[in-house]
């Protein structure tokens, strides 16, 4: 009895420490966009170095996953972990205590750096140290995090700007993951195990290089090219990414220990799954950032009430992860496509109630929100699930940094391709804001509906007998 406490201690210990490492990363990509006015009017900043705060994070995370996962397969994952978390925290003193601009935007890209390092072996030390219902768990409670953390960091943001605490305006944004990141140190420091052996191999340096570059010409333009009016250097670099990309997968086929294992990409059920999830992920982003922009700027509510009416969407999405590992086998290899297909239905629903643009519909709002998070949540945790049961252990690092940068490309790509239809559709509040939102939810439900088929191939091209290592 006493062992078996003391197992369940260390696996919470364990997952505290992932999870909560996990959750300030991805906090931080939403809860500045809140700050953003209260940083310009006291820093003075101008709108492109503005921008850059905001982005700059967002980028320098996006691009370094992929090389951070690897790194942490190389030199241990509880290594990079720790190196990332310690990273992440003083940058975010860095940011708090920022006199200019400049300060600020480098130590954002700091943070972010500190953050790719720290959340790519969130999932690999789950799936190397969880099994079987434990695993399970831990997966649900790691869609949970993710799905949770961008909505609570848009809320956060703004009660503590709002609050002013001892007049710091916008820096304890920053200030406050400073003993939340110590405390997670420790705590990771205690409970996660010692690594493995360590490679000695050294970091695929041109790979990662011309990652970098890749994600780099196609991300920035995605996160940057809307507010700056899309200028000609931009749409060279955005033509010039998949030349990129394609000059990293001649440099891989010859590295002697390629930064990504390319063979995964030729699976079609990694590849139907990846873009199952990187078209859904980018509905979840859209709808954050449209739905923000119509209940403020479209209806005129408050920021605070466009946070909360998000959470029925986040415990719906907590409740499917649990309810998953509940089902039979059989149910739960569907779960996917189904959750998708609820998503889509969610999205039409809200597309085609336009009787809820008063404050006193309200709640039907959030009923069908709430549905949305359920059918997305349920989608997030089976796609997981499906992933971690085709691939090899061997593969543990590939799958975590693969997953967690197509989630940041389709979060990325959501935002500025649905935000800009919006925008483009509502100049103004009042009935065109209505129509423009509209036209957004069903085009959002499309996605769905596409993601659902996609999940669907996903399972279909799955072997039935899985590999003797699977995780």
């Amino acid at each position: 009895m006493t062992e078996t406490l003391s197992r369940r201690r260390g696996a919470s210990g364990q997952l505290t420490a992932l999870l909560g490492g996990m959750f300030l990363g991805n906090v931080d990509v939403a809860i500045v966009n809140v700050a953003a006015p209260s940083v310009r009017g006291d820093l003075a900043a101008t709108g492109a170095e503005l921008e850059l705060i905001v982005s700059g994070y967002a980028l320098s995370f996006a691009v370094l996953l992929i090389t951070s996962a690897r790194l942490g397969e190389m030199r241990g994952y509880r290594r990079i972990f720790l190196l990332g978390l310690a990273i992440f925290t003083l940058a975010s003193l860095g940011c708090g205590l920022a006199p200019t601009p400049f300060l600020l935007v480098c130590a954002r890209i700091v943070q972010g750096a500190g953050a790719a390092l720290m959340t790519s072996q969130v999932l690999t030390g789950i799936q190397l140290n969880f099994r079987d219902d434990e695993r399970t768990r831990a997966l649900g409670l790691y869609a949970v995090t993710l799905a949770g953390s961008a909505v609570i960091g848009q809320v956060l943001g703004g009660l503590l700007v709002s609050a002013d605490l001892f007049g710091a305006g916008w820096r304890p944004v920053f200030l406050i993951n400073v003993p939340i990141g110590a405390a997670l140190f420790v705590t990771a420091w205690f409970f996660l195990p010692a690594d493995r052996v360590r490679s000695t191999e050294r970091l695929d340096l041109p790979g990662a290089a011309v990652l970098a570059a890749a994600l780099a010409l196609f991300i920035a333009p995605m996160i940057l090219g809307r507010e700056m009016g899309w200028p000609m250097w931009m749409r060279l670099c955005l033509a010039a990414s998949p030349l990129a990309f394609a000059l990293f997968v001649v440099v891989e086929r010859r590295a002697a220990r390629p930064l990504v294992e390319l063979g995964l990409l030729r699976r079609a059920p990694v590849v139907w799954a990846m873009v199952a999830q990187t078209t859904v992920r980018a509905t979840y982003f859209a709808l954050l950032f449209v739905l923000a922009l119509h209940l403020q700027q479209g209806l005129g509510e408050s920021a605070t009430y466009s946070g909360l009416v998000l959470v029925s969407w986040v415990a719906a999405f907590g409740v499917s992860g649990p309810l998953l590992g509940r089902m039979p086998a059989r149910l739960r290899r569907s779960a996917a496509p189904a959750g998708n297909l609820l998503l889509a239905a969610a999205f039409a629903g809200i597309g085609s109630g336009r009787w809820w643009d008063a404050a006193s519909n309200g709640p039907l709002l959030i009923v069908l929100l709430g549905l949305g998070g359920l059918g997305y949540g349920a989608a997030f945790s089976a796609t997981l699930d499906h992933l971690t049961s085709v691939v090899e252990t061997r593969h543990a690092p590939d799958v975590s940094g693969l997953f967690n940068t197509t989630l940041q490309i389709g979060g990325a790509v959501g935002v500025a391709v649905f935000g800009a239809i919006y925008l483009d559709l509502a100049p103004t509040s009042g009935p065109e804001a209505v129509t423009a939102f509209s036209t957004v939810a069903f085009a959002l439900a499309a996605a769905a509906l596409a993601a659902a088929a996609c999940a669907q191939l996903a399972i279909r091209t799955t072997k039935p007998r899985q590999p003797p290592d699977a995780w």
